[in-house]
């Protein structure tokens, strides 16, 4: 199945990130950070089928090795909280061979990333799945922030742009110095750019799509700008996916399933929604001439017309509770003229939106609660491991320990890190706040869903009601064919 997905985030110090080890997870590779003094070994990762890093003209040419450009961003960037690189996460397709991924992902970075000055470094991943299930094939390029200059230096992101006042002369502040903006000096980071390449992307996609013939096409926008109401699933990753295929439920595989089966019912609702919408439209064009026939009066000539062909007493009585049973319900609802049923199902309509809109803020919030929660996991599943290397006073023996330790220790400190972020003035991490916060929208859960049953139940009377309409505008259609071909025999 076709699939859109171009992710563009930052890796920055303010996270806890560093740019060598996502070099490093992205290539499959050893590389030493020389900012941190860590090393990040992903040779053992599976996956990675094509990386390369492909370079502007006016980059230094030793940049081509992995090691020394991204050591390089690092020295280069001296904040604690610096923006170190562009990070792109970008689905292949299952339409195309491995060869022409590669070949569209190559085009992809040389034409939109390398052909605007930036060095762009990028990894191909194709999981091998051991279930036999649909492959998962992307890529990921890394591009620094910083722009090259065309001596080959690490130039500058943004420069000041003086306030002018209307002597063209400029502004000083109350400190007495000179008023300026920051601008950035590239577009990198602009929305537009952002929009510019994510249709690119499609486009390119798309036009390979008709190369070779299929017709399943992609769109870069939004679920919201096309027009389609979507909750969203999670991101399941590569150990839930491993559970769920032996037969192991999960959190994140329940959540999905369920978001699945609310995406099948919301959709049913808004074909129904759009089906009796156009028929009502059908029906007013149709009787819209002075003193139109109210509900009642279709469903009168509907039910008369039953009767008259009913074969027996409790037929006509069947009948009889039909019409009074339907005729109840229009009274209840106040549901007298076509216009009132339109403007029904415009209300049904508005409050589908209100549940939708509350479901995926809700899906938002838990997923992420659930990597916070994670997060304290590996805190303390690691702690014991950095807290007997920290007591260690030998130097020998403490490189000893790091060495067999080192996964352990560097989740301890990538989950100290984050979880830093969230510390209150107090040196306090709110984890019980977070799984009653947790446990708060799962006990909701239920309630959202329960709140379509209404809309359903009211959703089978209306088509009730339309059923009995059709009828009765068929018959008077009929009966009217029957009266002209009456005239023209005589």
């Amino acid at each position: 199945m076709a699939l859109f997905h171009l992710h563009v985030t930052q890796v920055k110090r303010s996270a806890g990130q560093s740019v060598v080890t996502s070099a490093a997870y992205r290539a499959g590779e050893k590389l030493y950070s020389e900012y941190y003094g860590e090393v990040s070994d992903y040779t053992h990762k599976g996956g990675v089928v094509c990386t390369d890093i492909l370079l502007p003209p006016q980059a230094p040419a030793e940049y081509q090795d992995r090691a020394t450009l991204w050591n390089a961003v690092e020295k280069a960037e001296r904040g604690k909280k610096a923006q170190l690189a562009y990070s792109f996460d970008i689905a292949l397709q299952n339409e195309f061979s491995l060869e022409e991924n590669i070949a569209l992902a190559r085009q992809f970075v040389s034409e939109q990333l390398v052909g605007r000055g930036m060095i762009a470094d990028f990894a191909i991943h194709q999981p091998d799945k051991e279930d036999g299930g649909i492959p998962n094939p992307h890529f990921h390029v890394l591009c620094p922030i910083r722009p090259i200059e065309e001596s080959g230096k690490w130039g500058f992101k943004q420069r000041r742009v003086y306030r002018l006042g209307e002597d063209g002369n400029r502004i000083m502040g109350e400190d007495g110095k000179t008023l300026f903006d920051a601008v950035p000096t590239t577009d990198w980071g602009s929305p537009e750019t952002l929009e510019h390449w994510r249709e690119a992307w499609a486009a390119m996609v798309n036009a390979k799509f008709e190369e070779k013939g299929l017709t399943c096409r992609v769109d870069h926008r939004s679920y919201e700008r096309q027009g389609l109401d979507l909750l969203p699933t999670v991101h399941e990753g590569v150990a839930v996916r491993q559970m769920e295929a032996k037969g192991i439920t999960t959190d994140k595989g329940d959540w999905n399933r369920w978001v699945k089966a609310a995406r099948k019912m919301l959709g049913d609702l808004r074909k129904k929604i759009a089906g009796l919408t156009d028929w009502i439209k059908a029906v007013k064009d149709e009787l819209s001439k002075p003193q139109a026939p109210t509900l009642a009066d279709f469903l009168n000539a509907y039910y008369a017309a039953r009767n008259a062909v009913a074969w027996s007493h409790n037929a006509r009585i069947g009948n009889l509770k039909s019409f009074a049973k339907v005729v109840n319900y229009l009274t209840e609802n106040d549901l007298l003229t076509l216009e009132d049923l339109e403007a029904r199902l415009t209300l049904r309509n508005e409050q589908t939106e209100a549940v939708n809109d509350s479901l995926k803020a809700m899906s938002a919030r838990k997923k992420e609660i659930e990597d916070l929660l994670h997060l304290i996991d590996l805190y303390r599943e690691t702690k014991p491991i950095y807290d007997k290397w920290k007591a260690i006073k030998w130097k020998g023996q403490r490189e000893k320990f790091e060495l067999e330790h080192e996964g352990e220790l560097r989740t301890f400190h990538m989950a100290r890190r984050k979880l830093d972020k969230h510390r209150s003035p107090e040196d306090k991490i709110p984890v019980q706040a977070w799984r009653q916060e947790l446990s708060e929208i799962q006990r909701n859960y239920p309630a959202e869903y329960e709140r379509y049953k209404p809309l359903r139940d009211d959703l089978k009377k209306l088509r009730q009601v339309k059923s009995c309409v059709d009828t009765a505008l068929r018959q008077q259609e009929q009966t009217r064919q029957k009266r002209r071909e009456a005239e023209y025999d005589r």
